[in-house]
């Protein structure tokens, strides 16, 4: 246990907060010094559990709440479209989940209304732009995460457009994400010169759409960035994540402490800077 989950106004006083990020596989959770993105100690996982279900997810999520004794905020990502805290769909998860209110389920089983519930890739957009990839850019970033489909999130001087869905934009007669996950290149058996082609051709239609300053490219596929991302062609520049599988927990650490500014509401929740 963690000296900060334990005594809440030593970690108000260092500015740490707590994230949760559930996955298909796999929820995990960690204290995160919100000054610097990094995690105080070490993550916990959980397996998901399966079938995985709204209250067998949220049971996970509170025995992960309870490894370190949190008390404060508690931040929630979900793979899925969520709304004023309700889930609108469900990508790797329980269908059940589909018009769940997730916040008021989160809440009641961790035992506080403190809860902020919001989308995995958004959760990790918001991370990337303070303290990873997007670090000190201003303008439109877009993170794209590249695994079995294709995540987005779109920020603008750090507000994030919350719940965009790109991956799933119709390119030529195909999804985006049918075009270029980097589960096409493993099912093809695509080289990444090959693969970075259709990836480029996403990236184009993204930015005669959005005119972006800054593309950061998330998903384990990342790791390997020198492997493709010198082969991509579109104008816009492309960066590599670098909070990696840390992002999400961040992200939602940042949105339960109030500093993720959405245009969800037209107003904004504190401010990144």
């Amino acid at each position: 246990m963690t000296q900060a989950g334990s005594d809440n106004t030593t970690a108000a006083a260092a500015r740490h907060g707590f994230g949760v990020d559930v996955g298909g596989s796999g929820i995990k959770g960690g204290i995160v010094d919100l000054s610097t993105g990094e995690l105080v100690g070490d993550r916990y996982k959980i397996e998901t559990p399966q079938p995985s279900t709204p209250d067998a997810v949220a049971r996970t999520v509170a025995e992960i709440v309870a490894h370190f004794e949190w008390t404060g905020p508690v931040g929630v990502t979900l793979p899925a479209v969520v709304t004023n805290g309700v889930a609108r769909s469900a990508a790797n998860i329980d269908k059940s989940w589909i018009d769940t209110d997730a916040r008021a389920l989160f809440a009641k089983a961790i035992g506080t209304e403190n809860v902020t519930v919001l989308n995995d890739a958004d959760a990790a957009g918001v991370a990337e732009d303070k303290y990873g990839g997007g670090k000190g850019r201003d303008g439109v970033v877009v993170l794209l995460t590249f695994g079995t489909g294709i995540g987005s999130a779109v920020l603008h001087n750090g507000v994030l457009l919350p719940n965009t869905e790109f991956g799933h934009m119709e390119i030529d007669g195909k999804e985006a994400e049918h075009r270029a996950a980097s589960s096409v290149k493993e099912n093809q058996g695509l080289s990444y010169k090959e693969w970075a082609k259709e990836v480029s051709k996403v990236l184009e239609t993204f930015e005669a759409l959005l005119w972006p300053d800054l593309f950061i490219a998330g998903g384990g596929i990342s790791r390997k960035s020198e492997k493709w991302i010198p082969h991509l062609t579109n104008r816009t520049p492309v960066v590599p994540a670098t909070l990696l599988n840390t992002a999400g927990i961040v992200g939602a650490a940042l949105a339960a402490d109030s500093a993720v500014p959405s245009a969800e509401t037209g107003t904004s929740a504190g401010s990144l800077d």
